[in-house]
């Protein structure tokens, strides 16, 4: 009879977590990844906007401020692509985010140029390099790396000589104009750098083009963005936290027409949280339980990085912490970073999914400084940073909410609760 009850008493947890719980899950991935959010960037104050939709979210739920308010303001500087973005090859305009990106240090340039165009392999011959410098004056320099195969310690030169390049002021050329057929993914840049360069995707004959036209306009910005924070009160042992985190900023906008919607990277991160937030109000934690959404992870890690440097409360307290980046595919399970670093702690997790049989499978990783967990892990605070696996969509045009399976979503969020609950004994 005990076990029955018990069953009951779980049977009726878990059920609350799932039905609406995932419907608003997906409004608010729906509601982030929108068009009128502006991929959370920078440009539009689309970040702002996405700051002040998680404070309401918040206020709904019921969490507590700490010091009176949510917000913990900080600076940060990052090159902004705000309004002209432009490519045309031999008449024919690309299109941004799909034919081609501009890479995040370019900075504002216009005209029409002729081009050089030079084999990938070439830069690895100084005397020839030199030469092509020599001849590629005053003309938009086209690496053509559609033969290209370097293996990964090559792939990694030609990358550090492009580089070179790019930051060298004396290099003589206009631009540089990259071909790949590599998949197209963006990112964040906190400094602008000597030469505008593209990354181009195109079907095209690259050893006949004759002209190149470029107008970009990028604009250096110190912006003063925000982390949101809140948090529930323990019953017996509110002195001692259990952390969620997850970033809600993502690559905002390529001009004044592309924006990356982020709705996997990390608007599901966000709504796990909030999923959680809105299970622990309901059901209140034996500790207390801080939920942290951080901006300017994109940039570097910056808002993790300043929370750590200005807690609002002793890090030390943190009996664990979970960071929810990338939580809506799952179709192959979780992949838990930091799993062999906290080898008692994953052993937890993975039996609980092998009793429960949660998501396909939890596997480990090691330690590594790749998400908002990092400045915690390198102040000793215990902590995992879980992503789902499956789906291949990732800081580019793709990543968007028609799209996300939501595969796992709802048996990730009983396997953490399970998880926390576990902690809490």
């Amino acid at each position: 009879m005990k076990k029955f009850a018990f069953f009951l008493l779980w049977l009726i947890s878990s059920l609350s977590v799932t039905g609406q719980s995932l419907e608003y899950a997906k409004k608010v991935v729906e509601d982030l990844s929108s068009p009128k959010f502006r991929g959370r960037g920078y440009v539009g104050k689309g970040v702002d906007q996405a700051a002040g939709y998680i404070k309401k979210q918040y206020n709904k739920i019921g969490l507590k401020p700490f010091n009176g308010r949510y917000d913990q303001p900080f600076q940060i500087t990052v090159n902004t692509f705000p309004s002209t973005m432009k490519l045309q090859i031999d008449g024919t305009e690309l299109i941004p985010g799909k034919e081609y990106l501009i890479h995040p240090s370019s900075r504002s340039l216009k005209g029409e140029y002729a081009v050089h165009i030079i084999n990938k392999e070439d830069l690895f011959d100084d005397q020839l390099l030199k030469s092509h410098m020599e001849l590629s004056a005053g003309k938009v320099l086209v690496i053509d790396g559609s033969n290209f195969t370097g293996d990964q310690d090559q792939i990694r030169k030609a990358n550090e000589i492009i580089a070179s390049l790019r930051n060298t002021s004396q290099s003589p050329f206009a631009a540089i104009m990259i071909y790949s057929k590599d998949k197209l993914t963006w990112g964040f840049a906190r400094t602008q750098a000597s030469k505008t360069t593209f990354i181009v995707k195109k079907e095209l004959d690259v050893r006949n083009i004759k002209k190149v036209k470029i107008n970009v306009q990028a604009k250096m910005v110190n912006y003063k963005t925000e982390n949101v924070i809140g948090y529930i009160e323990g019953k017996e042992k509110p002195d001692s936290f259990l952390v969620v985190v997850a970033h809600y900023d993502h690559l905002g906008k390529m001009g004044s027409k592309t924006y990356f919607p982020g709705a996997n990277d990390n608007a599901s991160g966000v709504a796990m949280l909030l999923n959680l937030a809105t299970y622990y109000a309901a059901n209140p934690p034996k500790y207390s339980m801080a939920f942290m959404a951080f901006s300017a992870e994109e940039v570097g890690i910056l808002g993790a990085r300043h929370y750590v440097d200005h807690p609002l409360f002793d890090l030390g307290k943190i009996k664990f912490l979970i960071n929810t980046d990338m939580a809506g595919t799952g179709e192959e399970g979780v992949m838990v970073v930091n799993g062999s670093v906290h080898q008692d702690q994953f052993d937890l997790l993975s039996k609980i999914n092998n009793d429960k049989g949660y998501v396909q499978s939890v596997k480990i990783r090691g330690a590594a400084c790749n998400s908002d967990h990092c400045p915690f892990h390198e102040r000793g605070v215990r902590g995992f940073f879980i992503y789902t696996i499956g789906g291949t969509a990732y800081h580019d045009l793709d990543d968007r909410y028609e799209t996300l399976p939501f595969a796992a979503f709802e048996n990730y969020s009983r396997l953490l609760i399970d998880f926390f609950d576990r902690m809490s004994i």
